[in-house]
């Protein structure tokens, strides 16, 4: 092991046993308020830090002026999507599980080397490797870039999942999209800066979790939205008033939280709600807006996938996150309900089931972006929290309905649209695709990657808590992975 990774292994697991100093800390923010954050991009001012969504500039000149994540809960199999491997086919049924035996989740259920059950073939100009489950997004590959090296530092999903939404293991710390409106506001003043269009059939592992603003000011935790009906629940009054009415009652309101404010200067989650409490009033007729996809044409619809039963949900959503973005939202994130994607029996049927559901809505996306003009300003990701195994999880000790168990060390996401190189990939793995052996790339380096498509330092991008310059790669190496950048 080398000693960077030792280094990177040691700082990422040193608090995993502290969640009593963590919940103090949460709490004693909660009972005093929290301590008042300097600038992201300047030098150290006095007075206390205004918290809002007003547009900040970046450090540098940004590639991406939004992002939408296509976040694919439960960990996707890299050999059986993008990375096809021959050995795995030729030593299928042969041990071991030995050699691996310390990477297992769940040991009692490790059977032999699995072969994939899908066919590949190579698509495009570019000649990517993609399964014959992913046929839509396969006419897309010219336009991505593919990463083959990401790994991670668990085997569980719920501090794999912590690690990949906010930079460290445990709960409490604020998740990426609230790092980028804190550092970079919304271009829309009538609709929050973070979205989540979460599953209407479930939350995800670690629930709302997944994009709290931890130490930062609530004003950048990601909203829900609901994709159908009311997009945000309790938004409209339970009884209409004429607009006089409502007019003269917003401005008794605002002028007593000015009287209310002014005596407690500096109290971040005070600001925090009355910003709330306004952009509220102004989102009743923005997000309502935003949400109604009954003034989109046919063929995009059709697009999408709304057509169908089986892609409406998730092509509905997708549609929903261009017309967010299209409207100045800076970061817009999409869940699948429970984890679909964590196929530990029945991967051939898991799999495909996970793909026909999504497959169609994001080749949709990317080529609704391409023609509206939005993809040069857009950043799609795509990718879960850690891969597969290479070797069968058997079911009830058989083969037959077998799946994969969790990996962290190898694992595929890909890239699109602003600052992207197309049709390309970066990294491999070994022969059998179970840890990437070229172009490693860490979670924080994927974090950092993002930050810069956006115009943002990873360094420069901090919080300061209790003497410290908090960051959302925290201390560990990290680079920009400049290979996938055009």
């Amino acid at each position: 092991m080398s000693t960077e990774h030792s280094r990177r292994s040691f700082f990422d697991r040193f608090g995993t046993g502290l969640f009593g100093a963590g919940l103090a800390s949460l709490l004693s923010r909660d009972l005093f308020g929290a301590s008042i954050a300097e600038s992201p991009h300047a030098e150290r001012s006095r007075g206390p830090k205004v918290y809002d969504l007003e547009p900040k500039l970046p450090h540098f000149e940004p590639k991406a002026e939004s992002v939408i994540h296509l976040f694919m809960n439960g960990g996707p199999s890299q050999m059986d999507l993008f990375d096809p491997k021959d050995a795995l086919t030729r030593h299928h049924g042969k041990p071991y599980f030995d050699k691996i035996a310390g990477e297992v989740e769940n040991p009692k259920d490790a059977g032999a080397l699995m072969r994939s059950p899908f066919e590949f073939r190579r698509r495009g100009e570019c000649g990517m490797w993609v399964s014959d489950v992913m046929p839509h997004l396969a006419t897309k590959v010219d336009e991505i870039a593919l990463v083959q090296s990401l790994q991670g530092v668990n085997v569980t999903h719920e501090p794999s999942l912590y690690k990949i939404q906010t930079g460290r293991q445990l709960p409490g710390f604020p998740s990426m999209g609230s790092w980028v409106v804190y550092g970079l506001g919304s271009e829309s003043q009538d609709l929050p800066g973070y979205v989540v269009l979460d599953d209407p059939l479930g939350l995800p592992i670690n629930g709302v979790e997944n994009w709290q603003a931890g130490f930062l000011s609530p004003v950048y935790q990601g909203t829900r939205f609901r994709s159908s009906g009311a997009p945000v629940l309790n938004l409209r009054p339970e009884v209409e008033q004429p607009p006089e009415i409502v007019s003269r009652e917003r401005d008794l309101i605002a002028r007593l939280q000015r009287i209310h404010q002014k005596a407690r200067p500096g109290f971040a989650q005070l600001d925090a709600r009355i910003s709330s409490y306004e952009l509220a009033a102004r989102m009743q007729l923005s997000a309502s807006d935003a949400l109604d996809i009954s003034r989109e044409s046919r063929k995009t619809r059709e697009l999408y996938g709304l057509d169908d039963k089986v892609t409406e949900s998730y092509g509905r959503r997708c549609l929903i996150a261009r017309r967010l973005v299209e409207r100045g939202v800076r970061f817009v994130q999409i869940f699948i309900n429970a984890q679909i994607w964590d196929n530990h029996s029945d991967l051939d049927g898991g799999l495909r089931s996970a793909c026909a559901r999504t497959d169609k809505p994001i080749a949709g996306l990317l080529s609704d972006l391409r023609q509206r003009g939005l993809l040069d300003s857009t950043l799609v990701v795509w990718g879960g929290e850690f891969g597969r195994l290479p070797i069968a999880q058997l079911r009830n000790g058989k083969l037959q309905g077998a799946g994969r168990d969790h990996n962290k060390n190898a694992a595929v996401s890909w890239f699109a649209g602003a600052g992207i190189k197309s049709g390309v990939v970066h990294g491999r793995t070994d022969e059998l695709g179970f840890s990437a052996v070229e172009g490693h790339v860490s979670v924080q380096d994927w974090h950092a990657t993002i930050l810069h498509l956006l115009g943002l330092d990873h360094e420069m991008l901090h919080f300061e808590r209790d003497g410290l310059e908090e960051k959302l790669t925290h201390v560990f190496d990290t680079r920009v992975v400049d290979e996938i950048l055009a």
